[in-house]
């Protein structure tokens, strides 16, 4: 019993083994995890555009209400680098006019295009998400048809 004793109190750490099998185990996880979690992060970024395009057909129905037509709306902001946020040019003639400013920072660009005559439009929502020169585009009409042309999904 003594014996046994000793022995039990001389073995401390692990073998070379086990560590293996444990860094073997977390590169697996990782491999799997690390993926996932960038789409998720894709998905939660894209959920802007969708929002803002319909806050967008928002205050283009309550222009047209007002003023029987739609408005057209200059891109804004004018340049965004690839993946990172920018600042929306808050006096810019247009978006005020229908009253839109998003909150806050964003990674899109936004522009509204009205038809001839002014009785439809179309808003668009670009941005190139990840630095890859793929822009990513949504675009939303007066009816509420959201289409995309998003690699990222």
């Amino acid at each position: 019993m003594e014996r046994e004793v000793r022995k039990m109190r001389k073995r401390r750490g692990f073998t070379l083994i086990e560590m293996m099998i444990v860094v073997a185990i977390i590169a697996l996880l990782a491999t799997i995890a690390i993926p996932n979690y960038i789409s998720f992060q894709y998905r939660a970024k894209t959920s802007e555009a969708k929002s803002n395009l319909g806050a967008i057909r928002t205050c283009e129905e309550a222009y047209k209400a007002e003023n029987d037509v739609y408005l057209a709306c200059a891109v804004n902001p004018a340049a965004i680098a690839a993946g990172v946020k920018g600042d929306w040019v808050a006096d810019q003639a247009g978006w005020i006019d229908i009253g839109f400013e998003p909150k806050g920072q964003i990674y899109y660009q936004y522009q509204v295009t009205v038809g001839s005559p002014a009785t439809t439009f179309l808003a668009y929502a670009r941005g190139d998400l990840d630095g890859d020169s793929t822009t990513s585009t949504f675009t939303l009409d007066q009816d509420g048809s959201l289409g995309s042309s998003n690699p990222l999904e």
